[in-house]
């Protein structure tokens, strides 16, 4: 009896020294992912940072422009999964202007282009071949670009007031919106008929949705005194809402999400966070870029619910501000796209990417 005692003890002295190795490293295989900073080849300082957007791990697409001796110049820069390189092939690149909202629709990538003044949509086809849809009126302002499948918006101004110009396919028509609307300051879309938008009325911010037939009033119940900063749409239905409500004279940041069948407000610890650049990270959670409390480094608030729990970007030498400008999902990472300032420079571009 004595004998089998002391094999079964040698034997769980073997499985414990066989598992224990395991069990050790799991705190280590277990650690969140961090932020690393990505190359990005220079350009003309200062530069100006406007849109980001993915399809994938292996492709993503940012704008903006460079302030060169003769004027604005448009930026535009490709991440292939490895590296980001910048594109001058497309049509206008060598003229004054910009690019901003970028769109990835089915396999083609369309931009919104400021050239020399007049507005058009750049597209560039799976094979790598762009073209141009102009728009069939010069706005003095270009305030948003959305872009679908059969479908595309554009709002802006001119002087005879506000425009919405909505191309189906083959053709641009200017659309009407709800009476006492004076000014759209974005519009994004989930299909051909179902787009939303946020705009400025006589008594205050408001939503508006397009069924197909016509801008409505949403009916969104939102906080008295607020404004309105994005609207991100999911493919679940899912329907996101961020903006600003002024409380005794200070902002503060609200969040409202429609289910499907109700609106639901809660009012994150973000202070007074500008929420344009919030997106659904891979985790599930909202992901947006903060104002950095570190000069040396870029911080992002993650928002789960209630919870706010905030990381930071790698530290930059000399760096004294830090500020990511959009941000986007690429597949299983998270993608940052903004500008580095170093101290005795003029801001130039940096990137950062969170796990992948």
């Amino acid at each position: 009896m004595n004998g089998l005692r002391a094999v079964i003890v040698c034997l769980m002295l073997a499985c414990t020294a066989v598992v224990a190795p395991t069990a050790a490293a799991t705190p280590d295989s277990a650690a969140p992912p961090t932020w690393s900073a990505l190359p990005v080849p220079a350009a003309a300082p200062p530069v100006y940072v406007l849109d980001l957007a993915a399809r994938g791990a292996g492709e993503a697409w940012a704008t903006g422009y460079e302030q060169t001796a003769e004027g604005q110049r448009p930026l535009l820069y490709r991440w292939d999964g490895a590296a980001w390189s910048r594109d001058t092939t497309f049509p206008g690149a060598g003229e004054p202007g910009y690019l901003n909202k970028v769109q990835i629709v089915g396999k083609e990538v369309r931009i919104f282009h400021n050239r020399s003044g007049e507005g058009e949509i750049l597209r560039r086809s799976a094979t790598g071949t762009w073209s141009t849809l102009p728009l069939p009126q010069t706005l003095w302002t270009y305030q948003d670009f959305a872009a679908v499948p059969g479908a595309a918006w554009v709002v802006g101004e001119d002087e005879t007031g506000l425009k919405v110009l909505r191309h189906d396919g083959s053709g641009w028509t200017e659309q009407s919106v709800p009476p006492g609307v004076r000014y759209v300051m974005g519009v994004t879309a989930r299909t051909a008929t179902d787009a939303w938008a946020w705009a400025d009325t006589d008594t205050g911010s408001t939503v508006l949705r397009w069924d197909g037939t016509a801008w409505r009033d949403a009916q969104v119940p939102l906080p008295a005194n607020g404004n309105i900063h994005t609207i991100l749409l999911e493919p679940s239905g899912r329907v996101t809402l961020g903006g600003s409500q002024y409380v005794d004279g200070a902002p503060r940041t609200y969040l409202m999400t429609w289910n499907g069948h109700a609106w639901r407000t809660t009012y994150p610890a973000l202070g007074d966070t500008y929420t344009e650049d919030m997106v659904r990270g891979p985790d599930g959670a909202l992901w947006l870029p903060v104002r950095s409390d570190r000069a040396f480094q870029s911080k992002y608030a993650r928002v789960d619910g209630r919870r706010v729990t905030f990381t930071y970007g790698p530290e930059r030498t000399n760096a004294i501000d830090v500020r990511p400008s959009a941000l986007t999902r690429a597949g299983s990472a998270l993608l940052s796209f903004g500008t580095v300032e170093i101290y005795g420079s003029k801001p130039n571009l940096m990137s950062e990417r969170l796990g992948g």
